[in-house]
């Protein structure tokens, strides 16, 4: 049977290749294909030295840093305790964590908007203004941090709920009190080194929804990366591909790495 499925498999990836080679191809091909030139890596080659490219490239990666350490300090304690103290909890926060897949982005960024501007309106004498004036700050708006927090909090609690089922979490938890270990040490010593690759699939997925998010950037006035190639493709097409093929091949390396890292993880486990 393994055997007879074997063509059906090759066809379906044969499938999955075309479906993503060939729009990157393309992409390829506008971007070293100049009209009357022939082919020329300029759009490559200027990435580097164009207006806003390292700002907002770095930007981003600090927005990712900052919300893959927030998203991980608030979830990993919680499943943790959710597991062991309260399971019949499990569908309430599963519901919760699962509503932003539900709000429009649109209406996620209104509602954020309509609180940004209602702060400074009723706040004003109050040390709270600052408060809201600090998280706009363009050199790094901590708004669009907790912003992303919420937006990967589905892809999160999935990936750490999966590796939790995958442990017997009460076992470690009891044998590392049994040795003296505090609550704090237990999930650090004993929990967290099991959930190495849930832990490295939260932070991937996350990277990838901060460094590809548009939409609570663009209309809050903030520019990271995404925003970035939207307003160069405004006026250089080419620039603007060049970089989307870029960020999509080092998003495809960062996937190969996570892979390769869960592989060595899981075949360390074995020979322990």
């Amino acid at each position: 049977m393994a055997r007879r499925l074997t063509p059906w498999r090759w066809a379906v990836l044969g499938l999955a290749a075309l479906y993503f080679l060939v729009p990157l191809g393309a992409s390829v091909v506008f971007t070293v294909d100049v009209p009357g030139q022939g082919v020329t890596f300029d759009a490559y080659t200027q990435i580097l030295s164009t207006d806003g490219f390292l700002s907002s490239l770095v930007l981003s990666l600090e927005l990712a840093a900052a919300t893959i350490a927030a998203v991980l300090l608030l979830m990993v304690p919680a499943v943790v305790a959710l597991r062991l103290g309260a399971p019949k909890l499990r569908p309430v926060v599963e519901v919760i964590c699962s509503l932003p897949l539900v709000v429009p982005p649109i209406a996620f960024v209104a509602g954020i908007a309509t609180v940004l501007k209602w702060g400074p309106d009723h706040l004003s004498r109050t040390p709270l203004f600052q408060t809201f004036v600090a998280i706009q700050n363009p050199s790094f708006p901590v708004v669009l941090v907790l912003a992303y927090v919420v937006m990967a909090l589905p892809f999160v609690y999935r990936a750490l709920d999966s590796g939790l089922r995958a442990i017997d979490v009460r076992t470690l938890v009891e044998a590392a009190r049994s040795c003296g270990a505090s609550w704090p040490q237990s999930l650090v010593r004993a929990v967290l080194p099991n959930l190495r690759g849930a832990l490295l699939n939260a932070a991937f997925l996350t990277l990838a929804l901060v460094l590809g998010e548009f939409t609570v950037a663009r209309l809050l006035g903030f520019q990271p990366f995404a925003v970035w190639i939207y307003n160069v493709g405004g006026s250089q097409a080419q620039m603007s591909v060049a970089v989307s093929v870029l960020s999509l091949l080092v998003t495809w390396a960062l996937l190969l790495a996570l892979a390769g890292a869960g592989g060595r993880t899981r075949t360390a486990s074995s020979w322990g």
